[in-house]
């Protein structure tokens, strides 16, 4: 059965979906079949796979409006991972599923048939802590995964996202726990960067992956390609630092690499 694990911050811009595309790109690299739901309406794990979003016929919205999400699934054969898509269609689905039954738990039981299928699924979700992003965490069987990027402000609104956790666990799914927070953009020339490593190991203590991701202009180049950065540069700060989390991800969960 799959490891179902959601990438979830209400920030925008701290590599979540990069977090996503990437480590993915690794476990799957690590001989573990892998897919990427994204969750998110901007469509940027679709793009960042090489997938015009505005050609998706079929996605998570038709996930979560009723459809079987298998059909929708795309392969990428040259990195051996699997897209369920996103489209602009998406943004409208927190408004028709406001009076929907059993709304939150939409995307757990699109995907609940899949999970025999995968090694593991990641769940880009999008930036706002709104229905999408419950149904994300819902769906979060074997926990969350939270990017952090090392600059100002990196700790306003994770206080918040604690808060909504927290409520998910206690009226939704019991079970939900963070796996670990994602350390990204780190410029280690910066006193800043090391003094909000220091305070997010304080707020989240023995939950911090210690693969850093560094700020890499390799890995902002790279979906402009519509790859991931193990197939754009793979010899690149950020390819190691990828590597890296998804080795560290394998040991964790008691599963060997094969390259």
């Amino acid at each position: 059965m799959a490891r179902i694990y959601t990438l979830v911050n209400q920030k925008g811009g701290v590599g979540k979906t990069t977090t996503a595309i990437n480590l993915g790109a690794y476990l799957a690299q690590f001989g573990q079949r892998v897919l990427v739901v994204d969750l998110d309406p901007q469509a940027n794990a679709t793009s960042c796979l090489g997938v015009d979003k505005s050609l998706v016929n079929g996605g998570t919205y038709e996930a979560l409006l009723g459809s079987a999400a298998a059909p929708f699934i795309l392969l990428n054969e040259r990195l051996k991972l699997a897209l369920l898509p996103s489209s602009p269609a998406l943004a409208g689905a927190e408004v028709e599923l406001v009076e929907e039954l059993a709304r939150e738990t939409r995307l757990r039981k699109a995907i609940d048939p899949l999970a025999s299928r995968y090694d593991y699924i990641l769940i880009d979700c999008p930036p706002s802590l709104g229905l999408l992003t419950v149904n994300g965490l819902v769906a979060a069987k074997d926990g969350v995964l939270v990017p952090v990027q090392c600059e100002y402000l990196a700790l306003e609104g994770l206080g918040q996202l604690t808060q909504t956790i927290q409520r998910v666990r206690s009226a939704l799914f019991p079970d939900l726990k963070v796996r670990g927070v994602i350390l990204t953009m780190f410029d280690p020339r910066t006193n800043l960067a090391t003094d909000v490593v220091k305070e997010v190991n304080k707020h989240f203590p023995n939950q911090v992956f210690k693969s850093v991701v560094p700020r890499s202009i390799r890995l902002a180049e790279a979906p402009s390609y519509g790859l991931p950065i193990s197939a754009y540069a793979p010899t690149s700060a950020g390819a190691q630092a990828y590597e890296a989390l998804a080795k560290e991800v394998l040991k964790g969960d008691g599963v060997k690499a094969h390259n």
